[in-house]
């Protein structure tokens, strides 16, 4: 085929891209399994990296936090939709990715004729640019919404001036905020008035783009410009066919992933099997008397009772998928259906092997009836019932949605149908107006089958007493059971009955309800109060502009130092030549890779110091987290190699984690505390005992002050995306928590990500307002914004493959750093002054003299900040 397609390629005088040439080249040759569009899309996210590394998890191991966001894009990338809706695609990627993703999603709705709409949070200047039209939205109204070089021009007229250093992204933001809208007023003649939303929206209106948008609204569609297939007639990309072998293929790989589960369960079940065995050991049971029949029916109880309860896991694992599985079917992946019918299917041989395995450990050693009919009856009703449990349990947690709910749920149904099996009171004991539970419940049919197959056997066929019955019909008729054989059918069919109807159900319920909860943030009392009747005399917000650098690094001015209720020491960390190794994955040995261990830091030297912020800046994948993970002291696997030091003595991590905290970019919290009970149940815990209950609670709340949470003290925490706080004020409290240990060193791992400009504002004047009582802070960060990056003293820039590009003050302006590049020959004196902004540090390694210097050399040793830093 590749011969052919030269020769026409050559006939024709065509002259492909290189790049793509070869890509598709490679991809013919090595006879991979996925399409092109999938290998091409992951190589753009830069998700080729990690295309055989599980997801993960919280508590699973697997890609980052921004390779889980370019894999949710991905995911719709590589179909074939023309109508993108992507909502904050950006949060957790570095700058160079966002521009990357971006300019794809540009060419390709461009090349296809799609439309694409994007919200982004926090765009870079060069991101922004990208984008053809704005929509700028705020309180419900529209208040611009047309060609983005003339967004900037619509808030000139209104009299608001973006400034020269500022991104104009950031502008649009603030500048419909009340507590940040004056200080872009450029018409001085006129006294400055707050504009609000509904102003601006209407002066829209009456601006020529406004003019224009509303002039092609109402001017009908001419329907002689649609396309026969324009709209698709299919609710599918695929046939039911396909989608059907397609997961079933998705749910047997995920079942082997999750083996250990399912290995566990079996492992599980025969220990218990063990010991039913001894303790219904057959030299201990005689088939003489209808108290033995009593005893056999307990053993068959405890082994419906056993299989039964098997399946409850059934309830955590199917509670975890549901997110994922309402995305799908949302999104039109696939139907519903089309996930139950495959796990249907897939948990036969699971349920083959639970009751297989009960029944040949404990049949013959119990000493039930020996034919092998009987042996065969018994495994095929613990079968059919084991079907039962698991199709009981998957409605449950469909039904529930939540584990909490799911749980009670399922223990509700597990009472119910034990209590009115028939064994614990038995038929004639029940109440009148409870007996619809005998009759419903899956348990009686298994209890009356199985024990209708055992003692219908040869070893109960003795005479009773003077009746015309048997030993095993009395025992039946004594114990309330029905005793004619039929009933063994019935119970079959009647456990296979339910086994349908409750997948059936299962199906309806995934298909009819939605994840439980609105999405809703939390609003503090005070700003609802307020909200319209504020004093025009109340003190405007201070900016994050006026933080930037509160003190010089020539110590011509001092910081504002605030007093704490808790004393806490000063320290600052040094490390030096910090190397961090892991052992090769088996998955990429097996791609070729010689080397049994994998470098991800190199020789990494640096400082952090008390009183000052430092910024720790690369692209994904750079090893960020990895080297704050490695001085925190949080990485338990690999080798870790060179020195850490804490104000000149050697790191011990016993005694560090008392001294420090960490803020995870996920923010964990009880979902059911209010903010100032998850920071006093964390200052309970980590305060040294010596500091009373009364003392805990000032510091807490000074804390709060500190963090700006006071407002919301009495507001329940929620769960993410669902209710309770918000993304930024969960952020606040995730630092607030770590505050209230009263630690001297403080790693936060990305606290701006997810947050808009004015909200990742908010949360670094948090970060300042720590500095500035003298501690040590050091903040992984992406993307950020002029102002959110010159805020920081000092920092850390690392490119992919765990190497320090840079280490030390920025200085005003940036000047310092573009000095820096400009020593090493990187920039020209004109570029340098353009590019003083810190969305360009991602991507400024990306040019060609910057990269050939990189990759052959790391800091010059002559460079006055390396020297510095040893």
């Amino acid at each position: 085929m590749l011969v052919e397609l030269l020769r026409r390629e050559k006939n024709a005088g065509i002259k492909p891209d290189e790049d793509l040439d070869v890509f598709m080249k490679a991809l013919a040759l090595e006879g991979r399994q996925t399409s092109l569009v999938a290998e091409y899309v992951m190589k753009i996210l830069g998700l080729d990296i990690c295309a055989d590394t599980i997801v993960g998890d919280e508590m699973v191991k697997g890609i980052s936090g921004g390779q889980k966001k370019r894999l949710t894009t991905g995911e719709l990338l590589v179909g074939s939709a023309r109508v993108l809706f992507m909502d904050e695609i950006s949060t957790g990627l570095d700058s160079a990715t966002t521009y990357q993703i971006i300019k794809y999603l540009r060419d390709s709705t461009h090349a296809l004729d799609g439309t694409t709409i994007i919200s982004l949070l926090q765009p870079a200047p060069e991101t922004y640019e990208l984008f053809d039209d704005v929509i700028l939205i705020s309180e419900g109204q529209i208040v611009y919404q047309g060609p983005r070089e003339y967004a900037a021009d619509f808030f000139a007229a209104m009299g608001f001036r973006c400034p020269e250093r500022k991104n104009v992204a950031d502008f649009l933001q603030e500048v419909l905020s009340k507590k940040d809208q004056q200080q872009y007023w450029c018409q001085y003649d006129y006294p400055y008035q707050f504009v609000s939303v509904t102003k601006f929206a209407e002066a829209f209106k009456t601006f020529v783009i406004g003019k224009r948008l509303h002039e092609d609204l109402d001017r009908p569609y001419n329907r002689k410009h649609n396309h026969p297939a324009a709209l698709s007639t299919s609710n599918y990309g695929v046939k039911r066919l396909e989608i059907l072998k397609s997961n079933f293929q998705w749910q047997r790989l995920l079942m082997k992933r999750n083996s250990f589960i399912y290995v566990f369960k079996f492992i599980q079940l025969l220990l218990v099997a063990l010991i039913t065995m001894t303790v219904f050991f057959r030299t201990t049971m005689h088939h003489d008397s209808v108290d033995d029949g009593i005893i056999y029916l307990g053993a068959l109880y405890f082994a419906i009772v056993m299989i039964l309860f098997n399946g409850f896991t059934e309830v955590s694992m199917l509670v975890a998928k549901l997110p994922v599985l309402y995305k799908h079917r949302d999104l039109h992946f696939y139907p519903p259906w089309a996930f139950t019918l495959p796990s249907w299917l897939l948990s036969i041989p699971t349920s083959l092997i639970e009751s297989g395995m009960w029944t040949l450990v404990t049949y013959y050693v119990v000493g039930y009836d020996p034919q092998f009919t009987r042996f065969l009856g018994q495994f095929l009703l613990l079968f059919f019932l084991h079907q039962t449990s698991l199709a009981l349990f998957r409605v449950m947690a469909s039904l529930g949605r939540n584990m909490i709910v799911a749980n009670t749920f399922g223990s509700f149904a597990l009472l119910v149908v034990m209590i009115l099996g028939g064994f614990i009171i038995t038929k004639e004991s029940i109440p009148v107006w409870w007996i619809w539970g005998y009759w419903i419940s899956p348990m009686m049919y298994a209890q009356n089958a199985i024990s209708v197959n055992e003692f219908h056997g040869r070893s109960w066929s003795k005479p009773f007493a003077d009746q015309n019955i048997t030993l095993g019909e009395a025992v039946l008729t004594g114990y309330g059971l029905f005793k004619e054989k039929y009933w063994f059918w019935i119970g079959v069919g009647a456990l296979l009955g339910y086994t349908i109807v409750l997948n059936a159900l299962f199906t309806l319920f995934l298909t009819i309800l939605n994840p439980i909860g609105n999405m809703q943030a939390v609003v503090s009392k005070d700003a609802i109060r307020n909200k319209d009747s504020r004093r025009k005399s109340d003190r405007v917000a201070l900016e994050l502009r006026s933080y930037l650098h509160s003190t010089s690094l020539n110590g011509l001015k001092l910081k504002e130092q605030k007093g704490m209720v808790l004393p806490f020491q000063p320290l600052s960390m040094c490390f030096k030549n910090i190397n961090y190794y892991v052992d090769v994955p088996e998955e990429l040995k097996k791609q070729g890779i010689a080397e049994d261990r994998l470098q991800l830091l190199v020789d990494v030297t640096g400082a952090f110091r008390p009183g000052v912020l430092t910024a720790l800046v690369g692209v994904s994948g750079a090893g960020k987290t990895t080297l704050m993970d490695v001085l925190a002291g949080r990485k338990t696997g690999g080798l870790i190699e060179g020195n850490i030091s804490i104000s000149g003595y050697p790191k011990n991590q016993e005694t560090f984690t008392r001294i420090s905290g960490y803020c995870e970019q996920n923010d964990v919290h009880s979902p059911c505390l209010t903010v100032i009970e998850s920071l006093l149940y964390s200052a309970c815990l980590r305060l040294p005992s010596h500091v009373n209950d009364d003392t805990q609670r000032a510091f807490v709340e000074e804390v709060m002050e500190l963090v700006e949470l006071n407002p919301l003290s009495g507001a329940l925490v929620g769960l993410p995306g669902v209710n309770g706080l918000s993304t930024e004020q969960r952020k606040r409290l995730t630092i607030a928590v770590e505050l209230v240990a009263n630690p001297s060193i403080v790693f936060m791992d990305e606290p701006t990500s997810g947050l808009d400009a004015r909200s990742a504002a908010i949360v670094m004047r948090t970060v300042r307002n720590i500095v500035n009582t003298g501690r040590t802070i050091v903040c992984t960060i992406h993307q950020p914004s002029i102002d959110i990056f010159e805020s920081f003293d000092e920092l850390l820039f690392m490119k992919r493959g765990g190497q320090l590009i840079y280490a030390g003050p920025l200085g005003p302006k940036s000047r310092n750093l573009v000095e820096f590049f400009q020593f090493q020959g990187c920039l020209k004196s004109g570029m340098a002054i353009i590019l003083l902004h810190g969305c360009w540090m991602s991507r400024v390694h990306k040019w060609s003299r910057f990269l050939e210097w990189i990759l052959l050399n790391t800091i010059d040793s002559r460079n006055y900040f390396y020297q510095r830093n040893r």
